[in-house]
């Protein structure tokens, strides 16, 4: 390929559910390659399909149709089988498991034109105070993300979904969500290769793609992020490591970046440090600007023509390897996806410090906040209505809502009948804080953010995630049906 445009190297995001006259034709002028859908532009399936149709025929056979279908709270497609979180994958501890999890997914997005996610996620999260990975991590310990991590991918690949591997080169242990704004990991190298880098150094021959972190590591680099660094993205990734699949950044209209940095500044510097792709989200003026800095920094001679052939090589391999397809997704090989996202949501159900199931017919005070909204990176939490019915066969079951269960205070509850237990049911994403300390539930049931548990002393069951076979598998354990035998991957006291 003797000549590119530089609307190839980015990767946007549109408005609606369906492809509107105005984006197709800036998709076409621009000569754009690559969507990332999200929440907002999924409709039924079948609308999704044709929107992919739709986005195929304007961008062609080199296209790339991309979203977040990690498992867990981390999924976009939510009317395919509902896969579990990566850290019920660890909890389960089994590779073939993860292997063909990884598959069925990929079967899904196959069959509804997707052919690249933004999964798995390589981050090993030792940061119990980690406010926006937690779940979506498989494991603390670097071999175990290695080993589950790259089963996963494995069965992705084998059915003809790309996989990214993110978030490069580790966000496991950070406080700060980069969506809101730029964390710091003050890690030496040999810090960062003991732990963080392993799974991606392990991986990267498999690892079709990879995904970058908006995180400053500030003993390596300490000017730019990871997303904008020659440090990290060129020296370690490209040089040292000889990796020559795709590097995508992650979305720059994030905080991290576009606060400090601007649309088109950071898409020229993330090319310009190893990247290949950029995520340029936003509106179509925002998107244009960001491929009109990468046109001026071609033609200025910021940025070489041979970065620019380089990078677009590699995106028409990755796209040549894992085409758009419109597969039929029906009958019996959905069904039997679904009975294996429920199984394996199931085997990951973990019960801490003795935690037991109540009797059927024992009283119940169930306190949890009915409603959790959306915060952009994660689905809705589970309803207030969802945890109604985990109790349906418990006759004597009480559901307190609670506006907010963070603001629960427990010395102020009314006394309850003798001989009932007390029930915290969490369906909430962050850590509860101080406030929890004073709780004293008989049991106490983590639906989401499996760090909840250091928070409230006592018995504690962790779901790892609230999809349909994580309640199902937890409803059968308070009726006493199933057992909640797996280990925790994470250290919860």
């Amino acid at each position: 390929m003797n000549a590119f445009h530089p609307g190839q190297l980015v990767m946007v995001d549109i408005q609606g559910k369906s492809l509107d006259l105005a984006t197709a034709e800036f998709l076409r002028a621009n000569q754009v390659r690559a969507v990332c859908l999200f929440r907002k532009n999924l409709g039924t399936e079948a609308e999704v399909r044709q929107l992919t149709a739709d986005l195929r025929n304007v961008m062609g056979p080199t296209a790339l149709i991309g979203l977040d279908q990690e498992g867990g709270s981390v999924v976009r497609a939510t009317f395919l089988p509902q896969a579990p979180s990566a850290m019920a994958l660890g909890a389960a501890d089994d590779a073939a498991l993860a292997e063909s999890v990884g598959a069925a997914v990929a079967r899904g997005l196959r069959s509804i034109g997707i052919n690249w996610n933004f999964a798995p996620v390589l981050d090993i999260n030792n940061n119990p105070a980690n406010p926006v990975i937690a779940e979506r991590s498989f494991s603390e310990d670097a071999d175990d993300v290695t080993r589950l991590a790259g089963a996963w991918m494995a069965g992705s690949l084998r059915e003809g979904v790309a996989c990214c591997v993110k978030h490069f080169p580790g966000h496991g242990d950070t406080h700060v969500d980069s969506h809101l704004a730029l964390p710091t990991v003050d890690k030496s190298r040999a810090e960062l290769d003991a732990l963080e880098l392993r799974p991606f150094k392990a991986l990267r021959d498999e690892a079709p793609a990879v995904m970058t972190a908006h995180i400053v590591y500030p003993q390596i680099d300490p000017e730019h992020p990871a997303t904008l660094s020659k440090k990290i993205l060129g020296d370690i990734l490209r040089r040292e490591w000889g990796y020559d699949g795709v590097v995508i950044t992650d979305a720059l209209m994030m905080k991290a970046i576009f606060e400090r940095y601007g649309y088109a500044r950071a898409a020229v510097m993330a090319i310009d440090a190893g990247a290949d792709m950029i995520l340029a989200q936003g509106d179509l003026e925002e998107q244009g600007k960001s491929i009109q800095a990468l046109k001026d920094a071609f033609a200025s001679g910021e940025l070489s023509a041979e970065q620019g052939r380089i990078a677009c090589a590699r995106l028409d391999k990755l796209a040549a390897a894992y085409p758009v397809r419109h597969d039929d997704y029906q009958g019996e090989p959905r069904a039997a996806d679904d009975q294996l996202m429920r199984q394996a949501w199931a085997r990951g159900l973990t019960a801490l410090r003795g935690a037991k199931a109540p009797a059927l017919d024992a009283k119940l005070r169930v306190f949890v906040q009915p409603e959790v909204p959306t915060d952009g990176v994660s689905e809705a939490g589970p309803s207030g209505q969802q945890i109604v019915a985990l109790f349906a066969n418990f006759p004597q079951a009480e559901i307190r809502f609670v506006d907010d269960i963070l603001a629960l205070d427990w010395a102020q509850l009314p006394p309850a009948e003798a001989g009932t237990l007390n029930i915290v049911a969490s369906t909430h994403r962050m850590r509860y804080g101080a406030n929890a300390k004073t709780w004293q539930p008989d049991l106490h049931l983590v639906l989401w953010n499996p760090f909840q548990a250091l928070d409230v002393p006592g018995p504690t069951v962790v779901s790892w995630g609230y999809a349909d076979g994580a309640l199902a598998g937890l409803q059968a354990w308070l009726e006493g049906r199933a057992e909640a035998t797996a280990q925790s991957p994470v250290s919860l006291g």
